[in-house]
């Protein structure tokens, strides 16, 4: 899963969501799930999630979503196997933004 969001230092949760297609209410769901994911809350007590936070729900994402792993499952895989599965992870994310950006570059061809 491929996505787009802006490069800045925060996104409020309305984003995050649109940008993964899911409610505001999963996120604040996984957010209490996951002890990865920290959003910072400003006085108001709105959620900004970092691009460090993006890259958490978006595993979280993979592995629930996309493998079909339980919560209770994805939990246990964070923890016992998170720099290993993270890394690949990554490089799988990486090459599918190229195989984005290549598909883009073909429809405009």
């Amino acid at each position: 899963m491929h996505i787009d969001l802006p490069e800045k230092r925060y996104y409020g949760i309305g984003e995050v969501a649109k940008a993964f297609d899911v409610n505001t209410s999963l996120i604040r769901f996984w957010e209490k799930e996951f002890d990865v994911l920290k959003p910072k809350k400003n006085a108001k007590g709105n959620r900004k999630f970092t691009p460090e936070d993006i890259t958490n729900l978006k595993f979280i994402y993979h592995l629930v979503k996309e493998r079909g792993f339980t919560l209770e499952g994805a939990k246990t895989h964070l923890k016992e196997e998170k720099q290993k599965s993270l890394d690949t992870f990554e490089i799988i994310s990486k090459l599918e933004g190229v195989k984005a950006q290549l598909l883009k570059i073909k429809e405009q061809l």
